[in-house]
């Protein structure tokens, strides 16, 4: 009985496997470099870039045993639908990144080597000149506001009298009990006025608010709240 590699997949050779998985570490490993370089949230997680990595190689793996073999597919299909994963991704950009080693990864798995470095090179410069010259970048900065006062009474008007003395706009965006009832919490999105401080927004609000707990962030866009 014959175990050699070549005669069990019948479709490529110890070459094939070895450029295939080298190659998809290689471009993989490219890609992690280049979402560690363009980062810019406090979300950064070495595990997510090392995911990537391995993502890519085990992508390109499953396109070799796959081939052109659509029962294998099915089944593959079918042993992978049993995987659930937990983990909510934090930035949407995170979802590219993932999608590009999943690309990378099936065009090393295909044998298509010379796209599979055209797009890694193309697609990764795209990124970084976004990063770079900060595209489609929002020259409006908002704040948001947190603020948290005792269920009886009427605070919103003098939070509402506050905010039109500091900012240009607002819009209350949520209003929650927490605590078991003892707070109330007011979210408000505001853009302050030129010149203005959060502190003194903030200084402002602790007037009004009983002592309670006053949250200004700034660039919450890059933030996880």
């Amino acid at each position: 009985m014959n175990f050699e590699l070549q005669d069990l997949t019948g479709t490529f050779s110890v070459t094939d496997v070895i450029v295939a998985l080298a190659l998809s570490f290689l471009l993989s490993a490219v890609i992690g470099w280049v979402y560690r370089a363009t980062h810019r949230n406090v979300s950064y997680s070495q595990s997510f870039v090392q995911t990537l990595v391995i993502l890519g190689m085990l992508i390109s793996l499953i396109m070799l045993v796959v081939g052109s073999n659509i029962a294998r597919a099915f089944a593959l299909v079918g042993a992978l639908s049993v995987v659930r994963f937990r983990n909510a991704v934090k930035e949407t950009r995170d979802v590219g990144f993932i999608f590009l080693v999943m690309g990378i990864g099936m065009a090393t798995g295909t044998r298509f080597y010379l796209l599979a470095v055209l797009a890694t090179v193309a697609i990764c410069l795209v990124i970084v000149v976004m990063h770079r010259f900060n595209w489609f970048r929002l020259s409006i900065q908002r704040q948001v506001v947190k603020v948290q006062v005792p269920p009886e009474g009427d605070h919103t008007a003098a939070i509402q009298d506050i905010l039109i003395r500091h900012t240009t706009e607002f819009e209350l965006v949520s209003m929650e009990s927490i605590r078991g009832g003892a707070l109330t919490e007011l979210m408000y999105t505001v853009r302050l006025k030129k010149g203005g401080e959060p502190g003194d927004l903030i200084v402002a609000l602790n007037q009004v608010t009983s002592g309670q707990r006053v949250t200004v962030l700034t660039g919450y866009d890059q933030t996880d709240l």
